[in-house]
């Protein structure tokens, strides 16, 4: 079984081209075309919530995150927070069947410096009883590589389950391994492990106030923008403000 081929996810349910500026991949064809958890998830714990309010143009939405899931995830996005990287942002991205997008650009569509990107953590959440990449859950964009998120994140305005980790089961070799519908057996960890195609998308975090918002800004008429071909708002949605609520 050979997972290390090139792309990282499939394509949504209808083709799109660059759905994610910072998940290229997201239009790349892949020999993987679906992913499918093999692992069996422990309940959810306990959850330790730290909420932000966003102030858009459309109106306001509250995020909560969880650092007892996505640590490290969460600690960055907190200090993109804390730093007002978001303040003055658009939402970039809106695909109503599939996601909305911002974090990274201004009005004017300049990319926003970020900081060194944050190390994957979609296994480590799923495995602590995180959740999917279901409806108004809140998950890191990124490049190719599963370790290059920064500032750029995606609300899923569906379920989306083809972006959900694969939690690997234990075991070196791994004696059972269950991809797209296939049975693998005696599978070495590593391999794995380190393929991007496994990876997909780390979820940090869930609305828990304003989704009306959210259904505003996914019906938003879109179309081209800056140096966007399509899928830009073409009513600018404005973050005029992100903070922590104490």
């Amino acid at each position: 079984m050979n997972l290390a081929s090139s792309g990282s996810i499939p394509t949504p349910p209808r083709p799109v081209a660059s759905v994610l500026h910072r998940v290229r991949s997201l239009a790349t064809k892949t020999v993987f075309p679906a992913l499918l958890l093999a692992a069996a998830l422990t309940p959810a714990a306990a959850e330790i919530a730290t909420k932000v309010r966003f102030i858009t143009s459309e109106g306001e939405f509250t995020v909560e995150v969880y650092p007892d899931k996505a640590p490290k995830t969460v600690e960055n996005f907190l200090q993109y927070v804390r730093d007002k990287h978001y303040d003055g942002t658009i939402f970039h991205r809106v695909i109503p069947s599939f996601m909305v997008q911002g974090g990274g650009y201004d009005a004017n569509y300049a990319e926003k410096k970020t900081r060194p990107p944050v190390a994957h953590e979609g296994r480590e959440a799923l495995a602590k009883g995180g959740s999917k990449n279901v409806i108004g859950t809140l998950a890191m964009a990124r490049t190719n590589d599963p370790n290059s998120a920064s500032s750029q994140f995606f609300i899923n305005v569906k379920d989306n389950d083809f972006l959900n980790p694969t939690v690997i089961p234990p075991g070196d070799p791994v004696p059972k391994f269950e991809y797209q519908g296939r049975v693998y057996e005696n599978t070495p960890r590593a391999q794995l492990i380190n393929a991007p195609q496994l990876f997909c998308y780390t979820v940090f975090g869930k609305i828990a106030g304003g989704m009306d918002t959210i259904e505003k800004i996914k019906g938003i008429p879109t179309g081209a923008g800056g140096p966007f071909p399509s899928d830009v708002p073409k009513t600018p949605v404005l973050i005029k403000s992100a903070s922590v609520l104490k």
